[in-house]
């Protein structure tokens, strides 16, 4: 089995990874777990429970930061499978989560003004914004998931 790098250097990358998707993980599940009970919300109610959503474009400071982690984790550990390949593949799902977000949520969010604006097709948009977010949720689930197994794999 070839030396697997334990260096600083590699701590840093992981720790930046690991930190990063956390966040991102965290905001992710605050939108999975209230989906249920928003789905059903009428149209006023369903605005007023969007403001808790107000400032949250914060979280976005995080991603580049995953992304960034993430490639470095890749880098330093080019050469050792074990690891490179549950990085790759949390690095995959990282960036599933954006397409996901910029395909199926941002329009939604434009539409309807970042859900201070109700259009007539508001239902169709809020499903499409819960589920996309619920989408993204369980694919940075399985990204923290990947980069884990590969922290264990550097033991």
């Amino acid at each position: 089995m070839p030396d697997i790098d334990r260096s600083r250097g590699s701590d840093v990358a992981f720790f930046l990874a690991l930190m990063a998707t956390t966040l991102a993980l965290g905001a992710a599940l605050a939108h999975a777990y209230s989906l249920a009970n928003k789905i059903g919300l009428d149209a006023e109610a369903y605005l007023h429970a969007q403001r808790a959503y107000d400032n949250w474009h914060f979280v976005g400071f995080a991603l580049p930061l995953q992304i960034i982690g993430m490639i470095a984790v890749i880098v330093r550990h080019r050469g050792e499978g074990r690891i490179l390949r549950p990085a790759a593949v949390a690095l995959v799902l990282c960036l599933a989560a954006q397409i996901v977000f910029w395909i199926w949520t941002f329009p939604v969010n434009q539409a309807t003004e970042n859900w201070t604006q109700m259009p007539d097709t508001w239902q169709a948009l809020r499903a499409q914004w819960e589920y996309s977010h619920l989408v993204g949720a369980a694919c940075q689930l399985v990204a923290m998931g990947a980069l884990v197994v590969a922290v264990l794999r550097r033991a």
